[in-house]
């Protein structure tokens, strides 16, 4: 038996008997390789001698050992024992007690569980247009939670009594990043703004959505003739291309980010209806942390072809399916 058998019989003995034989062959296959190198001798698989003497009585020993090793391995292949040296049970038993502890379920009992890691002070992205895609269910929960000095982006900044306007009510927002702060509705922002106790920080609507594309989609900015020569752009990079002014706009993200969806599977895939999509999507892959409620929450994984937001993209989600 030549060196580079042995060397082949140490995988096969591997998969069958596991790390003992394996270190065991190991160890001996070094010492007849070892071994026949020093003696510079060769000798055929019958183990008579070419040159002058025979094989050293250990070598000698070493082969007949794999030999016995590789003979119990292919006895159990062959007959399909499930012996300890069989890997096939103990494989299978791997396998399935692997495959029960990947299982993914992101599914949350309530919104109240699902907004549980956001503390003070933390930047929330909140998707909604107007009253179209909230995400009330997660906000009145986090309104209840009470996590203060929060940095709110979103398109409005609330509307009525519920949603953004509940935080803003109770004095848990510190600053709006938003595109159209002032609505008939915005009654509580209005105030709050007024008394000084909130900062407003207002950019155009495309900018802002481009903003979260970018911090979504792993870019470093852009620049934008949007805002070139104005207020907005003051304290910012501004260039000449082409002749025509723009301004550099650096990518948008946030610690969390709650958002709206129509409906839901355990793996976090979600749906929209119609224009209650608008900035949920660009929202749930720009947030480092995004939490999902859904009207319909399944068991079973959507339809790929009708999936909008992958599941990759939320952290996890839960059922809610009353609206104020």
């Amino acid at each position: 038996m030549h060196a580079w058998q042995i060397g082949e019989a140490i995988e096969r003995i591997f998969i069958g008997a596991g790390f003992p034989a394996l270190r065991v062959v190991h160890r001996l296959g070094l010492r007849f390789g070892f071994g026949r190198r020093l003696s510079g001798r060769r000798w055929p698989r019958n183990g008579a001698a070419t040159g002058s003497g025979e094989a050293p009585a250990a070598l000698r020993g070493t082969r007949t050992k794999c030999r016995g090793y590789l003979a119990e391995w292919r006895r159990v292949r062959d007959a399909g024992e499930e012996s300890r040296c069989n890997p096939v049970p103990q494989l299978a038993a791997c396998r399935d007690e692997e495959r029960t502890a990947r299982v993914i379920d992101k599914t949350c009992a309530d919104p109240a569980a699902a907004i549980a890691p956001i503390g003070d002070g933390a930047s929330v992205m909140v998707g909604g247009f107007g009253t179209s895609g909230i995400p009330y269910g997660l906000l009145n929960a986090l309104a209840e939670k009470g996590a203060r000095d929060l940095t709110i982006i979103s398109n409005n900044a609330g509307e009525g009594e519920a949603g953004i306007a509940a935080l803003l009510k109770l004095g848990l927002v510190a600053k709006v990043i938003c595109s159209y702060p002032r609505t008939p509705g915005s009654v509580w922002f209005e105030r709050r703004y007024k008394a000084g106790e909130v900062a407003l920080e207002v950019m155009p609507q495309g900018t802002l959505a481009e903003r979260m594309r970018a911090a979504g989609s792993g870019l470093g900015g852009f620049f934008t003739p949007t805002g070139y020569g104005t207020r907005l752009a003051e304290g910012k990079e501004t260039r000449v291309i082409d002749g025509r002014g723009y301004l550099f706009e650096p990518p948008l993200s946030a610690d969390f980010a709650l958002i709206r969806g129509e409906a839901g599977d355990r793996w976090g895939n979600l749906t929209y209806h119609a224009t209650a999509r608008n900035f949920n999507p660009v929202m749930a892959m720009a947030a480092r942390h995004s939490i999902a409620e859904v009207r319909h929450l399944s068991t079973e994984p959507l339809d790929p072809e009708r999936v909008v937001t992958p599941g990759i993209f939320i952290a996890s989600l839960c059922a809610y399916a009353v609206r104020p």
